[in-house]
């Protein structure tokens, strides 16, 4: 069958994951295809709309090359077949399609994908909340944190929960927006930009700190806010800053941002970051071991779109290399990205994120003072020092106050043997170890 050749030429096109997820579900509508479209069934609209927005195009040029007709790809969802005749299901099947209005969406982030912790509780809950009820429970939400935590994969979250829900969704980066702004007044056809971004349930935009210092854009999305807002239609922004924080930005869009609800999401800790690897290799059906794991979680810093990246390369790699991902394997393979967050790291650095973090003096770690908890900062931060810096035992011994390297070296076995006894204290000599490769310089 035709349909059958072009889908096996894309799939040496595209990843054997993408593939596997999203264009292996559909089935080809015989019946309801002809030279001029062809129509393929999604099971969920999630996976309709992620193959329409992506694939859709590659997929008629697959077919054009086959037959010489470029024809329009329909993809309609499983439930549009359930009408006993086929003539009157592909017409309704076909209606459906210009009828609903939907937008780019990720379909694998979803609320049950999203791995939650005590950084994104607040944020995952309020997502939530406003995706069961939209333009009820707060509105507008402004969700701000550094980049890479997670905030495109809530809004993206709410977007696909909303449109299951038959709501019609909108999501653009603001540098979307205003480029879709740009174009439409240049080209005097305000009134369509206006329906596109006014005529929804659910506006999602991202990145909004790249407003500042856009006037006319501000004043575009000011009336639209305010036309959403009026109507009751449900406003999601992201940023990297709380509102007021973001310079050249209007008073009165500062305003209007926080009118609502702002939820922030922290820098996740350890634990979080360990789960996010394991909900990641669970999702992609890569195997790595707890060491692997605690490996990445603990050198990669967090930023989570890293960290994600990491994992697909390192099983990129070892897929093309036929080996298994070994803990010496990962190491390796990714030596070059833990080489770069660890230079420039000073012995002050590693002293004073672990007295900040143990909550104890600086002075007191270089200390000869014999307290539990300061004996076991002072472990901790030699343990470190040697582990972070190329410094040698016997320079270490000076800036510790130490009698020779040999008290060095007995404070790093002693170290040593925690970390392999208590899991625990290895977590937290870990966490420690990756505040000081993140700390900004």
């Amino acid at each position: 069958m035709l349909a059958d050749t072009v889908i096996e030429l894309l799939k040496e096109e595209i990843s054997s994951l993408e593939f596997e997820r999203y264009i292996k579900q559909l089935k080809f509508n015989e019946k309801a295809s002809n030279s001029d479209q062809m129509v393929f069934v999604a099971p969920n609209i999630l996976i309709s709309n992620w193959v329409k927005t992506k694939y859709a195009e590659k997929i008629s040029h697959l077919f054009e090359l086959k037959t010489g007709k470029k024809p329009e790809i329909k993809i309609v969802l499983k439930e549009h077949l359930k009408t006993s005749k086929v003539k009157s299901s592909s017409a309704e099947m076909i209606e459906a399609i210009k009828n609903v209005k939907n937008t780019i969406l990720n379909p694998s982030y979803t609320f049950d994908s999203f791995v939650v912790g005590s950084s994104n509780q607040y944020a995952y809950t309020a997502a939530k909340s406003i995706a069961e009820k939209p333009g009820i429970m707060y509105n507008p939400v402004f969700i701000y944190g550094p980049t890479g935590l997670g905030k495109t994969h809530l809004i993206h979250a709410i977007g696909n929960y909303c449109q299951t829900k038959g709501k019609i969704v909108i999501y653009a980066t603001i540098e979307q927006f205003m480029n879709d702004f740009t174009y439409n007044l240049r080209n005097q056809s305000m009134d369509r930009f206006r329906e596109k971004y006014r005529n929804c349930d659910v506006l999602l935009i991202d990145d909004t700190q790249f407003l500042s210092n856009k006037i006319q854009t501000q004043e575009e999305f000011f009336h639209t806010f305010n036309e959403l807002h009026s109507a009751g239609k449900q406003i999601v922004l992201t940023s990297d800053k709380p509102p007021k924080m973001i310079n050249g930005l209007e008073d009165r869009l500062k305003s209007r941002f926080e009118w609502g609800l702002i939820a922030d999401i922290g820098l996740p800790e350890l634990e979080t970051k360990i789960a996010i690897i394991k909900k990641k290799c669970e999702l992609d059906g890569i195997n790595l071991n707890s060491d692997i794991v605690n490996y990445i979680a603990s050198n990669m810093g967090d930023n989570i779109r890293e960290i994600e990246s990491a994992i697909i390369n390192l099983n990129a790699y070892a897929l093309l290399m036929r080996q298994e991902i070994t803990l010496d394997f990962a190491k390796n393979v990714m030596r070059e990205q833990i080489k770069e967050r660890r230079e420039n790291i000073s012995l002050e650095d590693i002293i004073q994120i672990i007295a900040k973090d143990l909550n104890i003096k600086p002075s007191e770690i270089k200390s000869t003072k014999r307290s539990k908890n300061i004996v076991e900062a002072r472990r901790i931060g030699i343990y470190l020092a040697r582990t972070l810096t190329p410094n040698s035992m016997p320079s270490l011994a000076s800036y510790f106050g130490m009698k020779d390297h040999t008290a060095v070296s007995h404070n790093i076995k002693k170290i040593n043997e925690l970390i392999e006894t208590n899991e625990s204290f290895k977590l937290k000599v870990e966490d420690l170890k990756n505040k000081i490769l993140t700390k900004e310089k």
